[in-house]
Parts: structure tokens; sequence; C-alpha cells
């Protein structure tokens, strides 16, 4: 499992009975996760200091219960910083444990930029724009795309608090397919993508998507935009159904067969302070170029 340990300011105090217990900062959520299905004492004093609840609806959705919460707040990791706010469906415009990609490919950016190479990353279904700030501290230029103009609103935000305002970011609302159907019409090349699609969704016209019957055509279509010899490709779900295995025969299909490469795929999770175990958080599958011949030929 591929850990997002480096967080300072966030991190999971204890999950127990379907719910986990989360300091962001200063403040104390405390929000459903379907992986929690053990029942375990609480034992953590946060449990009695909330500072919001999200509570689960029998009908689908919820509503947060508000204690001493405000409606935005920021938090870091390492030298990026984020705007934080509850909204609909438990959600707080960030995704923790992504931070164990960023570092993955904000490496891989860096290197690039130290050895004199431009780098051009597309990052898909972006939303707030954790992945677009982090490449773009590492010296990308990024192009995020997201369907909802709210979104892409708090992504400029994000990028702003984190000293980005100047960089060679471009934001984008509209459908993801349509973008890089457009993309390759205007013959636009990327040297890498970051796909992070929704289970389900709706484009800003209606257009509908299933992860499940999507995902390998959109893969397929990405690859058109991509550069003869690029850097890398990210895919993140929280699909049940997609795991580790699936992204990576997808990978090894759409990406290691025309590039080489190697492809690799994992569950992510964040430590969990109480038990110092792993709660489990999605999965990711990831290609990337070789650097040596002899890693291309182990794998």
């Amino acid at each position: 499992m591929w850990i997002a340990d480096g967080w300072k300011e966030y991190e999971v105090l204890d999950a127990s009975g379907g719910e986990k217990l989360e300091r962001w900062g200063s403040y104390v959520l405390l929000r459903p996760d379907p992986q929690v299905i053990w029942n375990t004492e609480k034992k953590a004093a946060e449990w009695n200091r909330l500072s919001a609840h999200y509570h689960r609806s029998s009908k689908g959705g919820g509503d947060w219960e508000f204690f001493d919460l405000p409606k935005q707040w920021d938090i870091h990791y390492k030298d990026l910083t984020f705007h934080l706010q509850p909204f609909s469906f438990k959600h707080t415009g960030l995704f923790p444990e992504q931070a164990v990609n960023w570092d993955w490919f904000g490496e891989m950016i860096a290197k690039e930029k130290a050895d004199g190479r431009e780098v051009k990353v597309l990052n898909l279904f972006a939303y707030t724009g954790g992945a677009t700030i982090a490449a773009a501290k590492a010296g990308a230029a990024v192009t995020h795309v997201d369907a909802s103009k709210g979104m892409v609103s708090w992504a400029k935000e994000n990028a702003a608090s984190s000293g980005l305002s100047e960089a060679p970011i471009r934001y984008i609302v509209d459908d993801c397919v349509k973008f890089v159907e457009r993309e390759i019409r205007r013959g636009n090349r990327y040297d890498a993508i970051i796909l992070d699609p929704p289970s389900y969704g709706r484009g800003p016209k209606g257009e509908i998507w299933k992860i499940e019957e999507s995902l390998h055509a959109f893969v397929r279509l990405c690859v058109q935009v991509l550069k003869p010899e690029p850097l890398f490709f990210l895919i993140n779900s929280y699909t049940t159904g997609l795991q580790p295995a699936v992204l990576s025969y997808l990978l090894g299909l759409e990406l290691r067969q025309k590039f080489g490469g190697m492809v690799s795929a994992d569950e992510i999770g964040l430590p969990v302070r109480a038990s110092g175990l792993v709660l489990p958080c999605g999965a990711s599958g990831r290609w990337k170029k070789c650097e040596k011949k002899i890693d291309c030929l182990q794998h």
C-alpha cells in the first residue's frame, strides 16, 4: 500500500462504527467512511471534542452538524496551502490520501526541470486542484480541467494561496471527454496526464459518466494527447470494483504496450493514530517512463 504519511496538519485520529475521526488543522471532524466496517472502543479524547459531524441519511446524502467550525480555513502540506470548507456529501474540498501521489509525480517533474526539460501536465476531473498545485509547485505547466465552475474557482484560490498566481496554469471549465477530443484535433500534446474520475458524474451539458463503462475508452483517448516520449500517467479510483490489478491491466494495455515504461498499482491509505494501522482510501495506477533500460527489462 502507498501511504500518505507526510502530513503535519492532517491526521486520521481513529476509525470506528462506519466513521473516521480526523484532525484538519485545529479542527476535529467526524465523517462517514464505508471502509470502516469494524466497531472498536472509542478511546481518543477527540471523539468528545468535535468541531463538526456529518450525519448520513438513510435516504441518501446527509447533513453537517456544526459545533465550532468556521465557514473556511486553511491547512498546509509541505509548501502547499489548501482552502477547506464543508459542503455537500461530507466533503471538505481535499482528499489528503492523494499526497502520496503528489510526492511521486512531484519528484519526477522536479528532476525533469533540473535537467532543463519543460513538463506539460494535463489534470482531468481536477476538482479543487490538489494535484494541479502540486505539479505546478514542482515546476510543471498545468492544464486544469473540471466540469464544475465552482471547483475551478476554488482551485484558483488554492493556487494563489500557494504562491502560484503567476504560475503557468490554464483553467478550463469543460466536460473532460470533449476537451480531450478537441485537444486531439488541435494537435496539443502533453508530457503527463493525471486522471481522477468520479464513479458517476454529469458534464456541464448533462453528459453522463459511469467509470466502469467509460474509463477504458477514455484512457485510450487520453493516450492520443501524449507526446511520443511521455513522463507519467496516473489514474485514481474510489470505485470498489476497480481494484489495483484492474488499473494495472488497463495501463499495461494502453501505456506500456505503446511506450514501454513501468506500470505499478496499489491501494492508497492514511495512517490511523489510535490503532497504528492504515485506513484504505481507494487505489491508484501509475505508469512512468523508464529512467534506465535495466528498469524496463525488470518490469
